[in-house]
């Protein structure tokens, strides 16, 4: 019965990169389908209702969260200076690193891959989209339950919104400051060879920072409010759906227009969600049933495995699966809030954090915004490096700096 979550997740990694086409007509179908045979199984075949409804229950929440996140970011719109320098530039993906945190790595990309490629359109190269997904889109959302979808089913599994960041934070700064420094050392390069036109602009430029849609960041907060409240059953996500529908309705069409705001991403999002969610309920409790028979497993072990996966599968899946034979170890039986207390099992958490969240970096099919950000590079006419000439940004930059991190962190 693992079958079907296998068949899903290789479909995921190779449909939009093989079957471009076929993918996007007919995904639909097949997560819905494989979904339903895993759910049948185990309504009919195990007499496990409850279970399937309490999966059901976090998938509501999630995709709550996630959708809602995507709507308020669309509202709002970010106008920049034509030219930007290095040192602009470094700043800029450092403010990405952060918000991300609070408006999910789906939302700070969404709202600053266009002013990136504005602000940098006289000579915008592939580094700019590479590390623009590196740290906006991954690493940057490393804090908090918010910022990447591996961690809020950490959170919905029982993983206090503050753990994250009171135990991750050193490896989030390591990371961010070296890819920033590299980037900054690339930018410096392609900067002093660009056209001498670019630097005559940037003087005489008088355009202005400016946001619109500010209002906005009142529904924004009303969400990460939200997100603390347990009880009632789905009162939290009726405050978010509440907010993102009076957020759409608020926002002027001129702001959606200048976002280029739909739908689609979202939506490919939540159904391909529905399947993951549903079709991986059996390798979740075969880990949780049989992980005490892996014996000791170290934090090394679980980074690299989560890590190394989550570059190749969705990283959200990947930290479920990884979280569930880490607390597995320890018996099913024992709470996530209790074995947090065990200094062994908080240091593997630590370790499938770490590794979930920024390894998916290492693929354009690691995490969701990775494709979304290409597809509005190739849009606007950027020239965004292959599949391959994207692995060696990975193998050259990303793969010496996690080997990095776990020397200095987790090793």
């Amino acid at each position: 019965m693992v079958l079907p979550f296998l068949a899903l997740l290789i479909a995921i990694a190779t449909g939009p990169l093989f079957f471009p086409h076929w993918w996007l007509r007919h995904y639909p179908k097949l997560a819905i389908g494989l979904g339903s045979v895993t759910i049948a199984y185990y309504i009919f075949g195990l007499h496990a209702a409850p279970r399937v409804l309490h999966t059901a229950q976090e998938y509501v929440s999630f995709i709550t969260l996630i959708g809602s996140l995507f709507v308020v970011s669309g509202g709002i719109h970010i106008h920049v200076k034509d030219e930007s320098t290095p040192l602009a530039n470094t700043l800029f993906l450092l403010f990405g690193a952060i918000i991300a945190n609070l408006i999910g790595t789906t939302g700070a990309s969404m709202i600053l891959i266009r002013p990136w490629l504005r602000m940098n359109k006289s000579r915008v190269d592939a580094h700019h989209i590479v590390f623009f997904i590196f740290i906006v889109s991954n690493v940057g959302g490393g804090l908090t339950p918010i910022g990447d979808p591996p961690l809020f089913l950490g959170f919905l599994k029982g993983v206090p919104f503050m753990w994250v960041l009171k135990n991750c934070w050193p490896m989030w700064l390591c990371a961010i400051g070296v890819l920033l420094a590299i980037f900054y050392a690339m930018d410096q390069r392609s900067f002093v060879r660009g056209p001498v036109a670019v630097l005559e602009v940037k003087k005489r430029s008088e355009d202005k920072w400016k946001v619109d849609g500010s209002t906005n960041l009142v529904f924004l907060a009303v969400i990460l409010a939200s997100v603390f409240i347990d009880k009632p059953l789905f009162l939290r996500e009726a405050i978010m759906i509440t907010a993102a529908v009076a957020s759409y309705f608020v926002t002027s069409k001129t702001i959606h227009a200048a976002n280029e705001f739909n739908f689609h991403p979202i939506r490919e999002v939540a159904i391909l969600f529905v399947g993951i969610f549903a079709t991986m309920l059996p390798a979740l409790d075969w880990l949780g049933s049989n992980a005490k028979s892996f014996g000791k497993l170290e934090p090394t072990f679980f980074y690299w495995g989560s890590g190394l996966l989550s570059g190749v599968l969705d990283n959200a899946p990947t930290y479920l699966s990884f979280f569930e034979a880490a607390k597995g170890m320890y018996g099913t039986s024992i709470g996530t809030a209790e074995l947090l207390h065990n200094p062994q099992f908080a240091s593997q958490l630590v370790a499938i954090s770490i590794g979930a969240v920024f390894f998916g970096a290492n693929t354009y099919i690691g995490n969701g915004p990775n494709f979304m950000v290409k597809s509005i590079a190739e849009h606007q006419k950027v020239r965004v490096p292959t599949f391959l000439g994207y692995l060696k940004y990975t193998f050259l930059i990303l793969m010496p700096v996690w080997t990095l991190i776990w020397f200095v962190f987790i090793r």
